[in-house]
């Protein structure tokens, strides 16, 4: 049976395969390695820490993850499709390798942040 995202333990597994596809990827690899320069030791835990408030309630995730975003996309125009791809990779993760309520809403909490970032990166909204 498919784990659900009810546990740190298995939001990190989340994280751990999600990134193994971002960095796989021919589209989103660039954005993460060359344009931002990510240290993924640094940036996974942060991520699980994000998934732990959204999904498990932790307090410990501070960060304003829009102004984070706005800067990168100073350097880089992420675009819709930037945006899509990212998504459907999310989307894969959770849908292929874990199933459960929790695992359904972050997806849903993914399709909104990714079409908010986009509306408010690309449209000004």
């Amino acid at each position: 049976m498919k784990p659900d995202l009810d546990t740190p333990e298995n939001i990190k597994a989340f994280v751990d395969s999600f990134y193994a596809k971002v960095l796989a990827d021919a589209v989103l690899k660039p954005i993460f390695i060359d344009v931002i320069g990510i240290d993924i030791k640094v940036h996974k835990p942060l991520i699980c820490q994000y998934w732990e408030k959204l999904l498990l309630g932790s307090k410990e995730y501070k960060r304003h993850t829009m102004n984070i975003h706005r800067d990168i996309h100073d350097k880089i125009p992420l675009s819709a499709s930037d945006f899509e791809r990212w998504l459907q990779l999310f989307k894969d993760t959770a849908e292929f390798e874990f199933n459960g309520p929790l695992a359904d809403r972050a997806v849903e909490i993914a399709t909104s942040i990714a079409g908010n970032m986009n509306k408010t990166l690309n449209e000004g909204i």
